[in-house]
């Protein structure tokens, strides 16, 4: 039952995706792009901030007016600096909810990956923490509500000497040193926290995306100053505490727990907040992901050259002096904890080729439930059943379009847990000897690996930038790469049998090539 609703939300999810696909493109979809656009608004925020408290007066009487001064006066800069300032806390508060549903659909937050959740849970408070204070700090008929309510839901903790709330009992009562208090949490103290718990929130994954794309970031900017000049950020009444509010204007993203506290009270209030907070902090746990293989190094096959550790997205892989006496000056060791099985350092390592004629196809390091020769063996076995003109070979990733539906239409299919898995000889062993007139490679889509950086290693590999580099004999016009989602079956069979035209124009695949001579070379061929 889990597992159905599991996949019609993530093929739900998927659809809404490939709209804003169609609108921003593969490389922009905001949706691929979450967690980094959440830090880049908090770099706006951080930026428009420092600007305000340039001109602002952290006293009673000095709040304000210090406050409408930017916002009217200097409305050109200060306004809009106001304005920018909220509204990107607002799309900050958009992002983290969204990519904190999108983890939880995509199933990215179980297992191995259980920290990078657990630690996300506490930003989620810093954050809503962050922007209470700072609407605390313009002291108007909303800030005043704010700190009534708040001082109310702090005091029902036994742990003050002195009720909070009597800061409050009249304007008199309120002194200066509380709204540097105030400026101190909202300007230093929760900001530190924030950007430690960021640190260790992302410690754990090697090279972390905190930068959206320029376009998207260009254009997110745009769009924050275009509403901040349309609808300009403004105040209430100046805080009376001699009256009551009345009509307020609440930021939702930020203060909707107050019109619940004060609809079924503070205690009530207290135990919800913290029931949810141990909720979430326990979802990894329910239920707990049956463990999966990690990975198997083999030092008899390894040669110490990085590659697998320098292409791991977790850090699972760390090189160390060699221990069995070999020349070789280093050996790669593995941190089972942080291994999630993906199978990318597989596709990494060079002792990964299928033109060995012994039997033994051991590697460095493979996955023991989906080895290399288990992937050479389902090579072999799926071109041997393919059928029509062209024969195309199709290698994809069990999180992407389903690509063994193929196989139905003739069309010889590979399915693996990723497809930075496949290693580049495997590409070049399948075109050689006639085998196949074409290879397609295909996956989860550009920006949206299921495993962080798989189809970009494995485009990399094949453009020559990154190794195991495509051998350079291997005709480029027999390759195509297509990333197609879950969704996108069609467009995948679509994309194979254009390429089916294409490949009748070469006509079949020579021994030439089999024999080592260069084969003509041409761009590859990419959608």
């Amino acid at each position: 039952m889990a597992t159905t609703l599991r996949q019609v939300s993530q093929h739900a999810l998927t659809r809404i995706e490939d709209q804003f696909t169609r609108v921003f493109g593969k490389g922009c979809n905001p949706f691929f792009h979450l967690g980094a656009l959440t830090i880049y608004f908090f770099w706006i925020v951080l930026i428009s901030g420092i600007y305000l408290f340039a001109f602002f007066e952290t006293s009673v009487f000095g709040a304000f007016q210090s406050v409408e001064r930017l916002t009217h006066d200097q409305w050109w800069l200060g306004g809009v600096m106001r304005s920018l300032h909220r509204y990107a806390s607002d799309a900050a508060v958009v992002t983290m909810m969204l990519h904190l549903i999108r983890e939880f659909v995509r199933d990215r937050y179980r297992g191995v990956r259980w920290y990078s959740w657990f630690t996300g849970v506490p930003l989620l408070w810093m954050v809503f923490l962050l922007g209470i204070t700072g609407y605390w700090l313009v002291w108007d008929m909303l800030a005043q509500y704010i700190a009534l309510l708040s001082a109310e839901y702090m005091d029902w903790l036994p742990i003050f000497t002195d009720p909070i709330a009597r800061n409050f009992i009249s304007q008199e009562a309120l002194s200066d040193r509380f709204f540097t208090l105030m400026g101190f949490l909202h300007l230093i103290g929760i900001p530190l926290f924030l950007v430690f718990g960021i640190w260790f929130h992302v410690m754990r994954i090697a090279m972390p995306n905190i930068n959206p794309p320029r376009p998207l970031m260009a254009g997110t900017l745009a769009a924050l100053l275009v509403l901040s000049l349309v609808k300009p950020a403004v105040s209430h009444e100046i805080a009376d505490l001699a009256a009551v509010p009345q009509e307020l204007s609440l930021d939702w993203f930020y203060l909707f727990i107050y019109p619940v506290i004060d609809l079924i009270g503070v205690g009530p209030v207290w135990l919800l907040l913290t029931v949810l907070t141990f909720l979430l902090m326990a979802f990894p746990w329910l239920p707990r992901k049956k463990p999966e293989p990690t990975a198997k190094i083999d030092l008899e096959h390894c040669s110490g050259c990085t590659w697998c550790a320098n292409d791991c997205p977790y850090g699972a892989l760390t090189m160390r002096p060699r221990s069995d006496g070999r020349a070789h000056k280093q050996e790669v060791v593995i941190d089972p904890d942080l291994c999630v099985s993906c199978g990318i350092c597989a596709g990494s390592c060079p002792s990964a080729t299928p033109f060995r004629k012994s039997e033994d196809l051991g590697t460095g390091i493979e996955m023991p439930q989906f080895s290399f020769r288990r992937l050479r063996d389902e090579t072999d076995a799926a071109l041997a059943s393919a059928r029509g003109g062209a024969r195309v070979i199709v290698y994809g990733c069990d999180h992407a379009a389903e690509v063994k539906r193929l196989s139905e239409q003739g069309i010889a299919a590979v399915s693996m847990p990723c497809t930075g898995m496949l290693p580049p000889s495997l590409i070049d062993y399948a075109l050689r000897d006639g085998r196949a007139d074409g290879v397609v490679v295909t996956g989860c889509c550009e920006g949206d690996c299921q495993h962080r950086l798989g189809n970009t290693w494995m485009e990399q590999r094949l453009t020559g930038e990154r190794p195991p580099q495509l051998r350079g004999r291997v005709d480029r016009d027999r390759l195509r790469v297509h990333w197609a989602s879950v969704t996108d079956l069609a467009g995948l069979t679509q994309e194979i049998e254009s390429f089916g035209e294409a490949l009748g124009s070469l006509g079949k695949t020579s021994a030439g090539a089999a024999d080592g001579a260069p084969a003509q070379q041409g761009e590859e061929a990419r959608t």
